[in-house]
């Protein structure tokens, strides 16, 4: 079993450096946003989604209320509780619901992606190595950029908040240049976006419901103008 969790660790190596330089930022900005390095720090290690943990950040420093909150995070990480039910078709008879209750925990896009494209079915020992490295990378950046956001000069952390917005764009981009329909659900989603911010009477929607009804609108005209044919949910 040692093995296996060696094996896993190694292969979240490369995952665990791209999240270091992600949650440096999340870091950075949540110490911009009032919270101490230590807030941020449990955010991190208690949570685990960047795109989640960004989301939730702005409705709490545009004082938005816990229902939310917990209906930005509802929306934005359903996908990971398809992801681990998808997983549970490879694991082996190793996991025990609480061994699959903390698998659930550390589900990432990057993490099922490694997992689920193995051939042979998955053990506990192996998860929790791919698990471990990733969420120390994740801690770790958020922590060195919390850290770094009490020191650096203010013009230095608004520079470094930038690459929030490169990381999202290294995220949809590749996927609009593969497929037209992703490129116009985006570009709804964009739009709403930038209605809920200057169009009159609703740019005064907090940003919470403004995601959720943004996310679920976008996602909504995308499945109803672009539907999937029986033969391509087969070959998905």
């Amino acid at each position: 079993m040692f093995a296996k969790f060696l094996k896993g660790m190694k292969d979240g190596i490369p995952i665990a450096l791209g999240y270091l330089s992600v949650s440096f930022t999340f870091g950075i900005k949540a110490v911009s946003d009032g919270l101490l390095w230590w807030q941020a720090l449990l955010i991190s290690m208690t949570n685990l989604t960047s795109a989640g943990q960004f989301a939730g950040l702005s409705v709490m420093a545009g004082a938005g209320s816990l229902v939310e909150i917990a209906c930005t995070q509802l929306v934005i990480n359903m996908r990971y509780a398809l992801m681990s039910l998808s997983l549970t078709q490879k694991v082996d008879k190793s996991f025990t619901r609480l061994k699959r209750w903390l698998c659930g925990f550390g589900m990432t896009d990057e993490i099922f992606a490694v997992a689920s494209g193995k051939l042979h079915s998955v053990t506990a020992g192996y998860m929790a190595g791919l698990i471990a490295t990733p969420f120390v990378g994740w801690s770790l950046g958020t922590l060195l950029g919390a850290v770094a956001g009490n020191i650096l000069p203010a013009a230095v952390q608004s520079a470094l908040s930038v690459a929030i917005y490169g990381m999202f764009i290294a995220i949809f981009v590749p996927p609009m240049k593969k497929a037209k329909p992703v490129a116009i659900v985006v570009a709804i989603g964009a739009l709403l976006s930038c209605a809920f911010r200057f169009v009159p009477l609703i740019k005064e929607i907090s940003s919470g419901f403004a995601i959720i009804i943004c996310a679920v609108a976008a996602a909504g005209l995308g499945a109803f103008l672009f539907p999937i044919s029986d033969e391509e949910e087969a070959h998905a």
